[in-house]
């Protein structure tokens, strides 16, 4: 006859609290999702106040440097044939006649990586043997392709028609599109006496103009992420390269009482959430900050010279140096940019296998310049560009050729035969 018996067992199970859960949440968010994220939480807890970053042109001009300083010249890693299997396809669709593709295909050939045109209208409509008239009516054309910008005859042309696009073209943004050098100096209370406003008008364009892309073609390059705020900022300094979060791009937190000391219990619960909240915001941030400074240490030579001179680099190997799990190293890289002068990367792409003695980046650099490089007449097969690029230091199996040509996007060589 059994019976009942009662007895005791130990047992371990990991079970994340709600504290921890939001601050793995909080590692894994990029500028714009945490900005999201703070402000839900401030719409259901009166203790926490979430503003808007102030807007102050010096904080935003390092993602915009080289557009206002340097114009469109065309950054040395740009691959180039992406955007232009991109453009060609949406010319097929945008010009109506043989005569109109033939300007369309000049206009083409002029274009810089940025997306801008690289030579004046009146040149391209003597080339395409056209009048000027006819010429601008088919680059009106051609700027309605996505993404707005692309065809544009400068940094305020650029701009001007993402402003149009999204509807946001008025009196105010004229002025300040008109006046791109006053913008750069942050000369704020001289374009609002040229635009007859306010100072808060003027600062609300330049937030507007944030969110646009100086550089539409720039997207075409893998390297270079899209147009949204980058997180980090890196600037030369007298010592070096200096590593500092993009204020501009975060929004300002506190922890506010607005009825003195709470005394319910939910109000007690609310407050310790937002003071809580507040210290994951600062582990956030210095978590970030060491590991991108780490990183960014290592691959110094790439802020020098592009992403195709990354040095081969593991996320474990920053994990050992900082003292901290792999899986935190690959959450706080997660959906991060990075503003450099070269551009805005992603933290991730720092990161680069080890091929033989060369990186991943810098073979898919080499092989994208000996792919712009080649002639359109008789493109290179992917064997032939395997063989090529073993004689410039970067021995590569073709299957490796192939598969870094389709990370760049760049169509086979019978599709990119002219």
């Amino acid at each position: 006859m059994s019976g009942q018996r009662i007895g005791l067992h130990q047992s371990q199970r990991l079970q994340l609290n709600a504290a921890l859960q939001n601050s793995i949440r909080l590692l894994r968010m990029d500028a714009g999702g945490l900005t999201r994220f703070l402000e839900e939480q401030a719409e259901t807890n009166p203790y926490l106040r979430v503003e808007a970053p102030p807007v102050e042109p010096g904080q935003w001009l390092p993602r915009w440097s080289q557009a206002f300083s340097a114009g469109s010249a065309p950054d040395a890693a740009a691959p180039g044939p992406s955007l232009m299997s991109h453009v060609l396809a949406e010319i097929e669709m945008l010009t109506r006649s043989p005569r109109e593709r033939q300007i369309a295909l000049v206009l083409a050939e002029a274009l810089e990586p940025s997306g801008w045109l690289g030579a004046p209208l009146d040149d391209l409509a003597r080339r395409a043997g056209c009048a000027a008239g006819d010429a601008a009516a088919v680059l009106a054309r051609l700027q309605r392709m996505e993404p707005a910008g692309l065809f544009a005859q400068g940094l305020s042309d650029c701009l001007r028609i993402q402003a149009e696009e999204a509807g946001v073209l008025d009196g105010v943004m004229e002025v300040c599109l008109d006046n791109l050098p006053l913008l750069a100096e942050g000369a704020i209370a001289r374009l609002a006496r040229l635009a007859a406003c306010n100072e808060a008008d003027v600062l609300r364009c330049i937030r507007v103009i944030r969110s646009f892309d100086p550089k539409p073609g720039a997207q075409f390059d893998p390297g270079v992420v899209d147009a949204r705020e980058p997180d980090l900022v890196v600037t030369r300094t007298a010592e070096g390269w200096d590593v500092q979060l993009n204020r501009s791009a975060l929004p300002a937190v506190a922890v506010v009482r607005p009825g003195g000391r709470p005394t319910r219990p939910e109000d007690r619960a609310r407050l310790a959430a937002a003071l809580d909240l507040t210290r994951m915001l600062e582990r956030r941030n210095l978590t970030l900050l060491r590991v991108a400074r780490e990183v960014l240490s290592r691959q110094s030579a790439a802020l020098e010279a592009g992403l195709g001179a990354l040095r081969p680099l593991r996320q474990s190997d920053i994990a050992e140096t900082l003292g901290m799990n792999d899986s935190t190293i690959s959450r706080a890289i997660a959906g991060v940019a990075v503003a450099t002068p070269l551009g805005t990367w992603r933290m991730a792409d720092l990161f680069a296998t080890q091929l033989g003695d060369s990186s991943g980046p810098a073979i898919r650099s080499a092989l994208a310049r000996l792919i712009a490089a080649e002639n359109p007449n008789r493109p290179l097969s992917d064997r032939a560009l395997a063989e090529a690029l073993g004689l410039v230091g970067h021995p590569v199996a073709r299957r490796t050729v192939t598969k870094y040509r389709e990370m760049l996007r760049i169509p086979i060589a019978g599709q990119r035969r002219r």
